[in-house]
């Protein structure tokens, strides 16, 4: 039986200093959790304090109402699946599957029935009698994932579990571990750096940033309505652009810093006529319109479906320190290919833009928020 996780203030120091300040979330009963963020945000720091190999230098940490701060990782009845797979190069891949249950003294009888219904799981069967050095790097990860499942515990932890594979084979995989995770049901917390894998194998997806859970929902709600511009510019990509709000007769709008305006109905009635704001567009959410932004193509790349043209705005209508100004073109969609030099129109969709504060720290959009 999984457990639900409460997370609720936890602090972790090293010495002096603070990786984690005041961290606060709730993971409910059979869900796949990510922690997802850039390197050094302290997500696998997070994990491990989840496992018992962190100390706890604040709060508490429950296993459905049970603290389990003073309890010994060995004790909280977890599996682990780590990023370098961890299984024992002398066994065999049934005997690697066996090791936790033979640890807990299972009969024969019942330990031969776990491990074959697991190697189903993850199919596996037609390869336990061989060596590890025999097996892909992904038949290794099903290994662990399997040796991970096949003790029932209550929780599931995985820590950059596919990041030594090559990229065919992390499609691949991502989509066996979300297959096990819905026919076991059980509690996963998933640490990944990767916003294309989160977003394809999550249930919810908790974003962080130096040490501070930035946003939490469900993939879709993350990608769309970010609750501030690092969500949005770490969650694929956007294009920042100064504005104002205004407002005429058919209602609010944001300016752009040419004069471009746009409606919108969505905006949280914190903003006024006269605020500043920054919006966020990303490169699928332009469209080429005879009314909008005008704007020079800088560079083309074709990507197969789509073609991504970089984008040269002049410095007063962007924000600084972007790394480029995107617009995809959908190729099935598309009249013509444009080329470097030409001068484009560009439509942002209203209903697909977000709006958030000069400083970037919050979200202006109605339906932003955590899940």
């Amino acid at each position: 039986m999984s457990n639900s996780i409460k997370i609720d203030r936890v602090v972790k120091k090293y010495g002096e200093s603070v990786i984690i300040p005041d961290l606060s979330v709730e993971i409910r009963n059979g869900e796949f959790f990510t922690l997802l963020g850039p390197s050094g945000c302290g997500k696998t720091t997070l994990l491990r304090m989840i496992a018992g190999f962190n100390s706890i230098e604040g709060g508490e940490i429950s296993f459905d109402d049970v603290v389990i701060n003073d309890i010994a990782a060995h004790k909280r009845n977890i599996g682990m699946v780590f990023q370098n797979y961890a299984i024992f190069p002398h066994l065999t891949v049934r005997q690697n599957v066996e090791y936790g249950l033979k640890i807990r003294k299972i009969p024969k009888a019942d330990m031969k029935k776990k491990v074959d219904d697991i190697l189903d799981v993850v199919r596996i069967s037609e390869m336990q009698d061989r060596l590890p050095e025999r097996l892909s790097g992904g038949q290794q990860q099903r290994v662990a994932l399997a040796r991970a499942i096949v003790i029932h515990p209550s929780v599931l932890l995985m820590d950059e579990p596919l990041s030594n594979l090559d990229a065919k084979l992390r499609i691949e995989m991502r989509g066996a571990i979300r297959e096990v995770q819905d026919k076991v049901g059980i509690t996963t917390v998933y640490v990944t750096h990767d916003q294309e894998e989160a977003l394809a194998i999550s249930d919810r997806i908790a974003v962080m940033n130096l040490g501070v859970i930035q946003q939490v929902g469900a993939p879709k709600d993350i990608y769309t309505r970010p609750s501030n511009v690092f969500v949005s510019t770490f969650i694929g990509h956007s294009n920042l652009f100064r504005g104002i709000v205004g407002q005429d007769t058919e209602g609010k709008y944001v300016e752009f810093a040419d004069g471009y305006r746009t409606h919108m109905d969505n905006l949280s009635d914190e903003c006024v006529p006269g605020m500043k704001v920054t919006i966020s567009v990303r490169p699928e959410e332009f469209s080429i319109d005879s009314a909008g932004l005008t704007v020079r193509i800088k560079g083309r790349t074709f990507l197969g479906k789509y073609t991504n043209y970089e984008l040269d705005f002049s410095d007063n209508m962007i924000l600084p320190n972007q790394p480029s100004i995107e617009y995809s073109q959908d190729i099935g969609m598309a009249s013509g290919i444009s080329s470097v030099g030409d001068m484009l129109t560009l439509k942002p969709n209203p209903k697909k833009i977000n709006v958030f504060t000069e400083d970037g720290k919050r979200s202006l959009m109605k339906e932003a928020g955590d899940d």
